[in-house]
């Protein structure tokens, strides 16, 4: 029963010989079906309370909105009392001190003879707040966005005069039609390492997106804000050179870039997890390193899907992208002078 479900006239055969009396056993081995599979319409049978003789007497499309229409997910009398209790236990979370426990104290003082016992009780209330909470796909266009982030854990090489291992950071970016990746070792999360990171990403990618959607680190958002960010004038002036904008995710939201955060996971098997047996005696063999990792991860297929990152990104969005300028982008540097009184 778990795999399709079986033909209405083999449904019947099965019927009439239990209402005839013959065993599990002994009705499987005659239509060769398993024993579970006879059990299962059975429970179905009785669930439906429908004599088997008016199950026997329908048509078969009947028969099966009979048999298999799908059972409530809860019969059981005490639920309807405390569903409509759902929406206020649920407010009552919010308050301080209130726990589930407190709440299933007194559901229980008012049902104290048909009540749930505490573990059903959670169960419902965890399904209520799982219904309650409704998700959405976000539709992605080619060319539209590229999503920025730092990964969480650093990468390092050996300085070889010192022999002291300096630890670096790893930027990583992603485009989201395609969810092709770019990842590079830098100094740190400064502006001056930040801008250079996402300048040669956009030399990887051949062209430039509508919008960049950075993390809101400091190189990137000088003051976070869920209405008005302020944006660094650093990354104003490379936006308004590579003719693209910057739209930062909002504070304290990682579903606004899912993506990027996705691909911060897969580098970690893909990539650090790849060298973490090599030895590095530079940033520049790091990122090579990198970059050799990130071109396999790019060509491996997608699960479910029968295109790797690469080849969407080559079919469909490449040609998407506005071109690049004609030289790179050099760092402007402010400075606010104070005059004395």
């Amino acid at each position: 029963m778990a795999g399709k479900p079986k033909r209405m006239g083999l449904v019947k055969q099965l019927l009439r010989m239990r209402h005839q009396g013959k065993g599990y056993k002994t009705i499987a081995r005659t239509l060769g079906v398993s024993k579970n599979t006879v059990k299962n319409y059975v429970a179905k049978v009785n669930v439906s309370r429908i004599p088997i003789i008016t199950l026997l007497a329908l048509e078969d499309p009947e028969l099966e909105a009979s048999l298999l229409s799908g059972n409530p997910a809860y019969r059981d009398a005490r639920y309807q009392p405390l569903k409509e209790q759902l929406d206020y236990y649920t407010k009552e979370l919010n308050k301080v001190g209130v726990t589930r426990m407190v709440l299933w104290e007194e559901y229980k003082s008012v049902s104290p003879e048909n009540h749930y016992c505490y573990s059903q009780f959670c169960c419902v209330l965890r399904q209520h707040f799982k219904a309650g909470k409704p998700s959405m796909t976000l539709e992605h266009h080619p060319g539209d966005k590229l999503y920025i982030d730092f990964a969480g854990k650093f990468l390092s090489y050996i300085d070889k005069e010192t022999g002291e291992e300096i630890s670096v950071q790893v930027f990583v970016a992603c485009l989201p039609y395609s969810d092709y990746a770019f990842a590079m070792a830098v100094p740190s999360q400064k502006t001056d390492d930040f801008i250079h990171a996402l300048q040669c990403c956009l030399k990887d990618l051949g062209g430039v997106p509508q919008t960049l959607v950075p993390d809101n680190l400091k190189a990137a958002v000088v003051k976070a804000s869920r209405y008005e960010p302020t944006i660094n004038k650093v990354l104003e002036d490379f936006a308004n050179h590579y003719t693209t904008t910057v739209t930062p995710a909002r504070v304290r939201k990682p579903q606004d870039k899912a993506l990027v955060e996705n691909q911060v996971k897969l580098i970690y098997s893909r990539v650090y997890a790849k060298i973490r047996h090599q030895q590095f005696f530079d940033i520049t063999g790091l990122n090579k390193a990198i970059k050799d990792k990130m071109q396999a991860h790019n060509q491996t297929r997608m699960q479910q899907k029968d295109y790797s990152g690469v080849e969407k990104f080559i079919a469909d969005e490449k040609q998407t992208l506005s071109p690049l300028p004609t030289h790179d982008f050099e760092v402007k540097y402010y400075k606010s002078l104070k005059v004395a009184p």
